[in-house]
């Protein structure tokens, strides 16, 4: 049976480790996007309790936005999906932990285009 797993990132920084690791761990293709959570919109848009009402002028020009990283694979087999959280865990810790991201895998019904041994 073949899965997707998917892990939502939450520090960007450490996606090329995370990207390594999977790789090391025979995941075969990888997709990656940069997606935003709607908390961390609304964080951003709306008026927090931490921001001073007139920031300053540094904290405006170094403001930037917040994203995570989602990384995509179809693995075949449940131990491959172990193979990938084990991975996941050695580089960003104990996912279980606040701000370390998600990773969920689903099985898939139908898989096609991808060869085996490629």
């Amino acid at each position: 049976m073949y899965y997707l797993v998917s892990l939502v990132l939450d520090d960007v920084n450490l996606s090329s480790d995370v990207l390594d690791a999977w790789d090391q761990a025979g995941a075969g293709g990888i997709t990656i996007i940069e997606t935003t959570g709607l908390a961390r919109i609304r964080r951003k848009e709306g008026l927090r309790d931490d921001m001073p009402l007139m920031p300053s002028l540094r904290a405006m020009f170094h403001a930037r936005e917040e994203h995570h990283r989602t990384l995509f694979s179809i693995v075949e087999g449940e131990a491959m999906v172990e193979k990938l959280i084990a991975a996941t865990e050695a580089v960003v810790g104990d996912l279980t932990r606040p701000h370390s991201g998600i990773l969920f895998a689903l099985p898939l019904s139908h898989v096609v285009g991808i060869r085996r041994g490629e």
